[in-house]
């Protein structure tokens, strides 16, 4: 059941005002905390110098560029991905497989955070602030991201996909997570980046919506604040 007395956004609703009464803070991994662009680019570089002298003759530029094209931000279905690549490269299809696998077991050992992550996450915990992240994804995947960057001290809990057998943006799966903090949605914001899974899930759970502008999707219809910068959230809460 969502919170009836969960917030109602304002008719400006990017313009971003103070929250109330927020006890939790909880997060988007992936373009959130996560800075997923940079990695799967540098993944993806180190895939070319790996495989180069299989990819019949393609270059650097055009393999990671089709490559990122086909993940469109980690929302392309990655099961086809390497398939459809090598399809166009006239390759042979094992290739596929073994690109994918390289893929996920490089991935997670990139690690870079986008800026202020994890000082935005002490001062937030400094403040009494209760923290979460709440992801779609593998729990594997996941979880070693969330050490590479040495963000899981400062989590109260972690929400992953595979593991809660819920996804973003079902209501349901943000809250669980301010039910394992022992709150209600209206004493929780919840920070992402994608204007449906992240903003729209976590409006339509009762929860305080928050908007990390991106260029690489559309602004939200609704959403209660939006950000620049994790910085800006500790004038926010």
């Amino acid at each position: 059941m969502l919170d009836d007395a969960g917030p109602s956004p304002g008719s400006s609703p990017l313009i971003s005002t103070p929250l109330r009464d927020i006890q939790a803070v909880l997060f988007d991994l992936d373009g959130t905390l996560f800075d997923r662009e940079t990695a799967v680019r540098e993944v993806v570089a180190g895939q070319y110098a790996v495989f180069s002298s299989e990819l019949a003759g393609a270059t650097r530029e055009q393999f990671v560029g089709r490559v990122l094209e086909l993940d469109a931000h980690g929302y392309g279905d990655k099961s086809e991905i390497y398939p459809r690549l090598v399809r166009e490269l006239g390759l042979p299809e094992p290739l596929a497989a073994r690109l994918h696998a390289h893929f996920w077991d490089t991935y997670a050992t990139v690690a870079p955070a986008l800026p202020g992550a994890r000082a935005t996450l002490a001062a937030l915990r400094a403040r009494g602030h209760r923290l979460g992240v709440v992801t779609n994804g593998r729990v594997r995947v996941q979880e070693a991201k969330l050490r590479a960057l040495d963000l899981l001290p400062y989590l109260d809990v972690v929400l992953i996909s595979e593991r809660e057998q819920l996804r973003k943006p079902d209501p349901a799966i943000f809250l669980r997570a301010v039910e394992r903090l022992g709150l209600r949605a209206r004493q929780a914001c919840y920070v992402g980046d994608h204007p449906v899974k992240d903003v729209l899930g976590a409006r339509d759970a009762g929860l305080h919506a928050v908007w990390l502008r991106t260029p690489h999707f559309p602004a939200p219809e609704v959403a209660h604040a939006a950000i620049d910068g994790l910085g800006e959230l500790l004038a926010l809460v």
